[in-house]
């Protein structure tokens, strides 16, 4: 599993990469305590990402992304239902709160299929700098499963989303095996989209 040459990718900071693999837990907050999202920790339980749900924000979809300090990384939404009624995918936004010195910066977009005319049912991603093509990354397997990962246009790994044996015992723990070199804080923003989708901890 890896990106080639182990390539730094800064999508949100490159403060976020690392040049080795990170294996990061994931542990979810049901909506009636804490009103929702999840904490992330790294291999020493230490605190690397926190994720408010529209439970805590009062919003519906609408989530942050913050850092191991509480301070926001990245607001994610999604348009406006209404708009989206008719159309062949629902798109999630990640707006980056200090992007070179803006607020309110697209980061990246998410497509989540909303119609069997949709050229494929793949929830693929988007940055915002992305030319001559109309993706950069997707959603391998099933998320609900914890059994996905994350992969680039070239097929490349970028995360794998799974559930190690020690964590079997509960269903609010799964483990994120980023790819060296990637975005972190990409990767659980992109998480935070697919727990929302599914109507899991982030949801209202």
């Amino acid at each position: 599993m890896g990106a080639k040459d182990n390539m730094i990718m800064p999508i949100i900071s490159k403060m976020y990469c690392s040049s080795s693999q990170a294996v990061l837990v994931v542990r979810r907050r049901p909506p009636m305590i804490n009103g929702g999202g999840f904490v992330v920790t790294d291999c020493s339980q230490k605190v690397s990402f926190k994720v408010d749900g529209c439970g805590i924000l009062g919003k519906k979809d609408e989530m942050i992304l913050r850092d191991s300090d509480g301070e926001a990384l990245l607001l994610i939404r999604r348009k406006g239902a209404m708009l989206e009624a008719l159309s062949i995918y629902r798109k999630w936004r990640g707006y980056s709160l200090d992007y070179e010195g803006s607020q309110d910066q697209m980061v990246f977009c998410l497509k989540e299929p909303n119609s069997c005319l949709a050229r494929t049912q793949a929830i693929r991603i988007s940055m915002k700098a992305t030319k001559n093509k109309d993706w950069d990354f997707e959603i391998k397997g099933y998320f609900p499963d914890k059994d996905c990962s994350i992969v680039d246009s070239k097929g490349n790994t970028m995360a794998q989303i799974g559930v190690r044996k020690e964590l079997m015992a509960s269903k609010d723990l799964y483990h994120v095996v980023v790819t060296p070199g990637m975005d972190q804080a990409f990767i659980i923003g992109v998480i935070t989209i697919l727990d929302y989708i599914y109507g899991e901890s982030t949801r209202c």
